[in-house]
Parts: structure tokens; C-alpha cells; sequence
């Protein structure tokens, strides 16, 4: 748990700082500052997702029912809703806070940024296996830096993602000798294209150019997760195998 725990708390402390810069910018500094930031995570999103997408072994579809699938599900339990009823309440608790905080943007963008991707998932599967943990150490320096830029613009919020990191890390972590035979590749990287366009939805959010329920989409992530385990295969397996005969 050590690299996730240095990772939490990197993320933590650079949001402090970006907090700390945010108070010191004038408004048309902090305007500026929060365009870049967006467009950064615009990049960060499309760059993810159709990277991913291209590979010869990606499954065309597979994001686009997990976003369907997934979109429902979130929508059935509205978690936006309720990510928004939890960011209005802790609000309401921080005395010192700035009135223009969306905190449960700042959450879920940044623990969209932290959690989703490569390193998170080997670097935690690294961890609990070997107790290896450069790559955890490197992501800490990025998610970091990265904290300082989000939360100059979306606030405190961002902090809170530290606590998505060290959930989500730490379980993978110490469930590492379980679940890494049913990690592969393909998961990973299907994992990351829902991520990376959902990452682009946040960005689109941010510039005000269309208003997504991104909160309602997250348990797209999960979808890819469902089809590749061992018997879901099977099942499509014995289906395929099935339409084969009929045709």
C-alpha cells in the first residue's frame, strides 16, 4: 500500500497548492488558467480513447454498449444527482470555502484523471505482487502536478480525489494475486477508452459547451470488466457457435 499511499497523498498536497495559487489569481488569470486546464483535459480524453480505439485487437463496440449500458444503470441510481447532493453538503461544512467551488465536478474529474488508465491498474497490480512501487512513485509526481492545475480552477474538490486513488488502488493492491489472471490486456484497454471519453465529456463540461451527466456514465467503466470474464466468454462463445448452426 505504500505507492498508493504516496499517491494519495500527493495528489492531496498538490491540491492544497493549487488551492493556495487559486486565492492569489485574478479573475481574468483564473479564467485563462481554467480554459488551458480544459482544453488539456479535452486532449487527455481523445488522445485516451482513440488510442486505444485504433489497436487491431479493440473491440468496435464494446465502448459504445458500455456507455449505453452503463449510462442506463447510472441514470436508474442518478448518481450525479447524488454526487451533486454530496458536494452541496460538504460545502455547506467548509466555513472557508469559495462560494464558486463545484465540488462534485473537481471529484469526479479528477478521479476520472487519477484512477482510469494504465498505470493506475499495472502500478497497483505491480504493487501487491512484487511490492514494486516506481510506477506508482511516477504516477504520484503526474497525478501531483496534475492536482495543482485542477484544483487552481475547480477547487477543493479535487483533493477528494485522493481518497478515489487510495479506495481503488489499495483494493486492487491487495487483492492483486486474485484478480491479475483476470486483468488483461484487452480489459485494461477497453477500461481506458470508456475512461478517455468520458474524461472528453468532463472537458466539454468545463468550457460550457454541452452539459453531460458524466456522474450518470461512470458505471460505463465497469462494462468491460462483465465481458471479459471467463464465463461471460463462454456464454458468448456457446451463442456464436450456436448462430453458426442456424445459419
Amino acid at each position: 500500500m505504500l505507492g498508493t499511499t504516496v499517491n494519495a497523498l500527493a495528489i492531496f498536497c498538490g491540491a492544497l497548492v493549487g488551492m493556495f495559487l487559486k486565492n492569489g489569481l485574478k479573475e481574468d488569470y483564473k479564467q485563462i488558467v481554467f480554459h488551458g486546464v480544459s482544453l488539456a483535459v479535452l486532449f487527455i480524453g481523445a488522445s485516451g480513447a482513440i488510442g486505444n480505439m485504433i489497436q487491431p485487437s479493440s473491440h468496435p463496440i464494446l465502448f459504445i454498449i458500455s456507455l449505453i449500458l452503463g449510462g442506463l444503470i447510472g441514470q436508474w441510481w442518478n448518481i450525479e444527482l447524488r454526487l451533486e447532493n454530496l458536494g452541496d453538503y460538504l460545502q455547506s461544512k467548509m466555513q472557508k470555502g469559495d462560494k464558486g467551488d463545484n465540488i462534485s465536478q473537481g471529484f469526479v474529474s479528477a478521479s476520472l484523471l487519477f484512477c482510469v488508465g494504465t498505470m493506475a491498474i499495472m502500478g497497483a497490480l505491480e504493487s501487491g505482487l512484487q511490492g514494486v512501487h516506481k510506477t506508482l512513485f511516477a504516477k504520484s509526481v503526474l497525478d501531483g502536478v496534475t492536482s495543482i492545475l485542477l484544483s487552481s480552477t475547480l477547487g477543493i474538490g479535487v483533493a477528494l480525489a485522493g481518497v478515489s486513488v487510495f479506495i481503488y488502488q489499495g483494493a486492487i493492491t491487495l487483492l492483486a494475486q486474485w484478480i491479475e489472471p483476470y486483468m488483461t490486456a484487452d480489459m485494461i484497454r477497453e477500461i481506458s477508452t470508456v475512461g478517455g471519453i468520458l474524461i472528453f465529456a468532463i472537458g466539454l463540461n468545463m468550457l460550457e459547451i454541452k452539459k453531460i451527466k458524466v456522474g450518470n456514465l461512470l458505471p460505463a467503466i465497469f462494462i468491460p470488466i462483465l465481458y471479459y470474464l471467463p464465463f461471460v466468454q463462454e456464454l458468448f462463445l456457446k451463442l456464436k457457435s450456436l448462430l453458426n448452426i442456424i445459419l
